[in-house]
C-alpha cells in the first residue's frame, strides 16, 4: 500500500483528503509532481489558497519543519505561491467547483 500524503512531514490527516480530491492519493505522487504543480492541482480542485499551507508542504517535501522557512527563502516561496494562485485563477478551462459549480447547476451561468 502506498504511503499516504500525511506521511510527509508537516502534512496531517486532513491533507490526505484534500490532496485526494485533487487526484493526488499518495506521498509518492506528490513528490513526483513537485510542490508547485501539486499545489496548483489542489487549488484547481476548489481549495482556497493559503500561503502557510503551501510553504509547510514545500518544507515537508524537503524533510524540514514548517517553521524553518525564513527570510529570503520565504520571500522566494511567496513569489512562487502568488504565481501559482494567479495562474490557477486565470485558467478558464478548469471546470468550476464549489459555489461556481452549484450556481451553474441551477442555471445562473457564468457571472464574470
Amino acid at each position: 500500500m502506498p504511503a499516504p500524503v500525511s506521511s510527509i512531514r508537516n502534512l496531517g490527516p486532513a491533507s490526505d483528503a484534500s490532496f485526494a480530491a485533487a487526484g493526488i492519493k499518495s506521498a509518492d505522487e506528490l513528490r513526483k509532481l513537485g510542490p508547485d504543480a501539486a499545489y496548483a492541482r489542489l487549488l484547481a480542485s476548489g481549495h482556497r489558497p493559503h500561503f502557510i499551507g503551501y510553504y509547510a508542504m514545500v518544507m515537508g517535501l524537503q524533510g524540514r519543519p514548517w517553521n524553518d522557512c525564513k527570510g529570503k527563502e520565504k520571500e522566494v516561496l511567496r513569489t512562487r505561491f502568488d504565481a501559482i494562485v494567479a495562474s490557477v485563477a486565470a485558467d478558464t478551462s478548469a471546470a468550476p467547483s464549489g459555489i461556481e459549480a452549484a450556481l451553474n447547476e441551477i442555471g445562473t451561468g457564468l457571472r464574470r
